[in-house]
């Protein structure tokens, strides 16, 4: 079914720029999101997403000092981390 969102900006440029370090399109992505947020149980508290909290987990590397951190790498480290997180709440369950 075809249907229109209207997304904040920097929303769908977080979206845009993971798509396209995958290798994939926009909507292959956020309908892999979705599902993902559907099998979710666990309500998440919005604010407590956007606190100071490490950017990778154990098993991430940060990128070496000659390498620059740009957004998109940043992102990637993010959504690594928060993919974690959400493989430890599936499993615990």
């Amino acid at each position: 079914m075809r249907t229109t969102l209207d997304l904040p900006d920097p929303l769908f440029k977080h979206l845009k720029t993971r798509a396209a370090q995958e290798g994939r399109s926009l909507r292959d992505l956020v309908i892999e999101l979705v599902e993902k947020g559907l099998t979710v149980r666990e309500t998440v508290n919005v604010q407590k997403r956007f606190y100071a909290r490490p950017v990778v987990g154990a098993s991430a590397t940060m990128p070496s000092s000659a390498e620059t951190l740009t957004n998109a790498k940043l992102f990637e480290l993010i959504n690594r981390d928060d993919d974690e997180r959400a493989g430890h709440i599936l499993q615990s369950r």
